[in-house]
């Protein structure tokens, strides 16, 4: 009995360790979004934040009037036919803080197409079912065919 005893409180004091070590997993919460078309962008988002991010590869969320606006931009690049989706908007809440995860499908032109050799800046806007601002957006990319 007395080894039984010990043998759960080294595997209680095992797994609280971990726990402080590893941190407590947090859960996503997915967020409802829509597509914005370049037609119906504010026009804060098209003047303003997109000329000074676009040459960045990274995900923003800014405030415009109630709305929350999650931006995905993937740099500058060479020719025309690289692209950006946005999969999935998640929020999980770590140590109080609240962190933004955005699912990004990255698309790059096939070797074999002939695209315009202009610079382009490939960049995907979507508006999202929130009331503020995260804490922290982290962007997560998956290259698709």
């Amino acid at each position: 009995m007395k080894k039984e005893i010990i043998a759960i409180a080294v595997a209680a004091v095992v797994l609280v360790g971990l726990i402080v070590a590893f941190g407590v997993s947090s859960k996503e919460t997915n967020i409802k979004f829509e597509k914005v078309a370049e037609k119906v962008m504010p026009r804060e988002i098209e003047a303003d934040i997109l000329p000074e991010y676009r040459d960045l590869e990274r995900a923003l969320a800014c405030k415009v009037g109630k709305d929350i606006y999650v931006i995905v931009t993937r740099g500058e690049k060479p020719t025309a036919g690289y692209e950006v989706e946005v999969e999935k908007v998640a929020l999980e809440s770590k140590d109080d803080k609240s962190n933004l995860i955005v699912y990004a499908n990255f698309a790059d032109p096939a070797d074999s197409e002939n695209m315009a050799q202009v610079a382009c800046y490939p960049c995907a806007v979507v508006k999202v079912d929130m009331k503020g601002l995260p804490d922290t957006i982290e962007l997560r990319t998956k290259f698709v065919d």
